[in-house]
């Protein structure tokens, strides 16, 4: 793909979707980590240079795809758990429930869980303040909308919904890593295959991990 110089501001919209586009595809063939600008620019037939007039920096590129990968699995998950979860439960068992929809849903979206992961330590830096508010503020309208989502399964959740959410989210985005072993450790399993139990499966083992997040934050709001 090669541009034309952009002349207009509908040009200017084509510009970006494709450059976000580019790296969208990227990311489903490589970790964050591995996705850089040359090869981008190259992907999508501009300049570097060209690239860094719509977008700051790599990370800014990035940070936009994690808050639209955000606002997607939102929506996904949103229609999950209106199956999933039987509102006629006790409000163990909608956690329970509440719990294995969110790490099904999650386990499958590998692309959100690794921009989670890499939100704090590396998508925040390499941008300007103005990059930091916006994404901020986007990513506070989703954690409300999250919140809110999660009240309506299991309002006795209380304030507690807030911690759950994010807690879950940066579970998930850690969790990640730790299932997408190097292919030394692959080969370090195989020759002891009782070092395996170190590689945990990311679904079974974020279940497990927000069903107790939940369960002790039903706990603590019950207490008090």
């Amino acid at each position: 793909m090669t541009f034309q110089r952009a002349r207009s501001e509908e040009q200017r919209k084509i510009r970006r979707t494709a450059i976000l586009d580019t790296a969208m595809a990227m990311l489903d063939e490589m970790p964050v980590a591995e996705v850089g600008l040359n090869e981008l620019s190259r992907r999508v037939g501009l300049a570097k240079s060209n690239v860094l007039r719509y977008f700051e920096s790599r990370e800014a590129i990035l940070l936009e795809l994690l808050e639209g990968a955000l606002q997607t699995w939102l929506a996904e998950v949103s229609d999950e758990l209106a199956a999933d979860v039987d509102p006629s439960l006790p409000a163990m068992e909608r956690g329970d429930q509440l719990a294995a929809v969110l790490s099904r849903s999650l386990a499958r979206n590998t692309v959100l869980c690794d921009l989670a992961n890499a939100q704090a330590g590396v998508l925040e830096h390499n941008v300007s303040v103005d990059v930091v508010v916006r994404h901020k503020r986007s990513a506070v309208d989703t954690l409300g909308a999250a919140v809110e989502m999660i009240h309506r399964y299991v309002p006795e959740l209380g304030d507690g919904a807030r911690t759950v959410c994010m807690t879950t989210l940066i579970l998930a985005g850690a969790m990640s890593t730790y299932c997408r072993p190097s292919a030394s450790v692959l080969e370090a399993y195989e020759v002891d295959p009782a070092l395996a139990q170190l590689a945990p499966d990311l679904r079974s083992g974020l279940e497990t991990a927000v069903a107790t997040l939940i369960t002790g934050t039903l706990v603590r709001y019950r207490a008090s």
